[in-house]
């Protein structure tokens, strides 16, 4: 298993990919923070991991590659690859962000493990990225997949499509996820997400990414409906 930081020779660059906004806010002449390389980082880890999943299950349809590439692409898998990096205690933070406990924040970790593949692609392309990030792809699927021989494919839980089903079902219609509130500081942003069918609230959701909040949201209208089997 991969456990060390990609290879970027390019010090600056690998610099940049670990540094927050909250550094620079307070060290304007350190460079650039990583945001422009969480972007990037993010569309290529979203085209690595469903080109993956398109070669590995060749028996699962749209709806069953979607629904896993929801629970290999999301905050708390890409922060869980982050600590396995120890990417938190190399990241430049300004001293808010650190005193609110950024290092082991799941949104921050999330962002610094998007940049730092974001920083790799740029120095040494998409496969160079494709072979770095394959183990951790394949750790992923093991804390959420189960398989045996007689039922290889694999069985996992998606909150939000699990919902979804039901709200189609029930309603004939889709869940609505939106914003109550959104607070705190720009490096500790929280957000409130309810999520409604005809108009009635299911579920209440608070997360430091949106998508967070609204998985949590739909948990919690499962929940509140007494747990739905996706079996």
């Amino acid at each position: 298993m991969v456990q060390e930081l990609p290879p970027i020779q390019d010090q600056k660059l690998l610099q940049q990919a670990l540094t927050h906004r909250s550094y620079i806010n307070e060290h304007p002449n350190a460079g650039q923070h990583n945001e422009r390389l969480e972007f990037l980082g993010d569309a290529i880890l979203g085209f690595i991991v469903g080109e993956f999943l398109y070669n590995k299950y060749p028996h699962f349809d749209e709806a069953q590659l979607t629904r896993l590439r929801a629970n290999l692409v999301n905050e708390q898998q890409f922060a869980h690859f982050a600590r396995l990096l120890k990417a938190g205690q190399k990241m430049r933070l300004g001293r808010g962000a650190e005193k609110d406990g950024g290092r082991d924040n799941p949104a921050l970790l999330c962002d610094v493990f998007e940049a730092l593949i974001g920083a790799y692609f740029c120095e040494a392309g998409i496969e160079a990225v494709k072979r770095y990030v394959e183990p951790f792809l394949a750790l992923g699927l093991d804390t959420i997949t189960q398989s045996s021989p007689k039922n290889p494919s694999p069985k996992f839980i998606d909150a939000k499509n699990q919902f979804q089903q039901w709200a189609l079902a029930e309603h004939g219609e889709t869940p609505q996820y939106v914003l109550r509130e959104e607070f705190g500081p720009d490096h500790a942003k929280e957000f409130i997400i309810e999520v409604r069918v005809g108009g009635k609230v299911y579920g209440v959701g608070q997360g430091r990414k949106k998508q967070a909040a609204e998985k949590q949201a739909a948990e919690k209208a499962l929940k509140k409906l007494g747990g739905i089997d996706n079996g």
